[in-house]
């Protein structure tokens, strides 16, 4: 047999001075330790209690998907011979895993600010049995939560299962729903955990704070943030890029504002179109209005209400005869226009209303 030559292998050999490195690396350690004394002593978890932990969060996300959705999220099928079985042991392992979790969060609280013991197993445990027993609940309002998806989005067809499977804003709304049961019963940290990783995974920050009424549907979802006082109604629906947030605040006043109502209300049927922005605590957005795309708003509107944007000023730029040629469409400067919906009937003298 005649044996093929290779060619040879590469191979590049460092000089690392290990005396060297080590004395740099030990400087650095001394550095380090000096910084615990300073501001920065606050930016450490050293105890022998665990931390509140993300992936104990994206758990319980999982256990409660498998609850709220049977069979389209278990790692095995789920029949009607072991539905009753697979029921009971997924929500007795949610029921575990939300105590040690909850339990993990007080401990981390009390340490973090010296509070006495409060008995966080005993206190964690009625928690953790309180959030369970509003399983039932919680599959029953997304449940109308992806009947509004169905109804408001030609695109997910006359099935659920897309919705369920694939739409991003379900999953943010299903951990949004599950924190805020925690928020209620004022759990510390695992709350925002749970509505933190949803964010990361959708790009939909929603806080645990914030009350959601039932059919709440988000479009697409991307860059959606929704504030911890909001207030939203039933019926609601939202597109990409909505901000409900909160006015901008100097330093001195964000203490006095904990626990306000920052954050504004929308009532029940609202629709509020791609980019806009609602902010401020005394802002409500009356029953059946709509917000067009890309406003910017700071004041209240009345029911049945559409808020727009007119159109702007379009520049458009040729260059086919070597010279730039400027054509302006549409009326200049951009400004807002508020319309109530006898107004707008009288203005369209009986045509059909354009989408935003």
């Amino acid at each position: 047999m005649v044996k093929k030559n290779h060619p040879p292998y590469c191979r590049q050999l460092f000089n690392l001075d290990q005396n060297q490195a080590a004395a740099e690396l030990s400087e650095t350690v001394r550095e380090l330790i000096q910084l615990r004394e300073g501001p920065l002593a606050d930016l450490e978890h050293i105890s022998q209690v665990p931390p509140p932990s993300v992936h104990a969060a994206k758990d319980l996300i999982d256990l409660t998907r498998m609850l709220i959705f049977p069979g389209f999220f278990s790692p095995r099928p789920v029949t009607e011979l072991n539905f009753e079985y697979h029921t009971g042991q997924v929500l007795y392992v949610f029921f575990e895993r939300l105590s040690r979790e909850v339990a993990v969060a007080i401990r981390h609280d009390c340490r973090r600010y010296k509070l006495p013991c409060v008995n966080c197993g005993r206190k964690a445990w009625g928690i953790a049995l309180a959030v369970a027993r509003r399983i039932p609940f919680l599959r029953e309002i997304l449940a109308t939560d992806v009947d509004a998806a169905r109804e408001g989005d030609p695109a997910a067809g006359a099935h659920y299962d897309q919705i369920v499977f694939c739409y991003p804003g379900l999953f943010a709304i299903t951990a949004q729903r599950l924190a805020h049961e925690l928020y209620l019963r004022q759990v510390p940290f695992l709350p925002r955990i749970l509505t933190e990783y949803a964010h990361a995974k959708t790009g939909i920050d929603i806080h645990p704070g914030a009350e959601i009424g039932p059919k709440f549907f988000i479009d697409h979802g991307t860059g959606v943030v929704i504030g911890e006082t909001t207030r939203i109604g039933s019926g609601v629906r939202l597109y990409q890029g909505v901000t409900l947030g909160a006015l901008s605040l100097p330093k001195e006043a964000v203490t006095q504002l904990v626990g306000q109502k920052r954050h504004p209300t929308l009532e029940d049927d609202v629709v509020v179109y791609a980019g806009a922005t609602i902010l401020g605590g005394d802002t409500v957005i009356g029953a059946s209005s709509t917000v067009g795309g890309n406003v910017w708003l700071t004041e209240s509107v009345p029911p049945g209400t559409t808020v727009l944007i007119k159109k702007p000023e379009l520049v458009l730029m040729g260059s086919s005869s070597g010279r730039k040629n400027k054509t302006t469409v549409g009326p200049s400067p951009a400004s807002r226009l508020v319309e109530t919906k006898t107004s707008r009937r009288s203005r369209m003298s009986g045509k059909k209303n354009k989408n935003f």
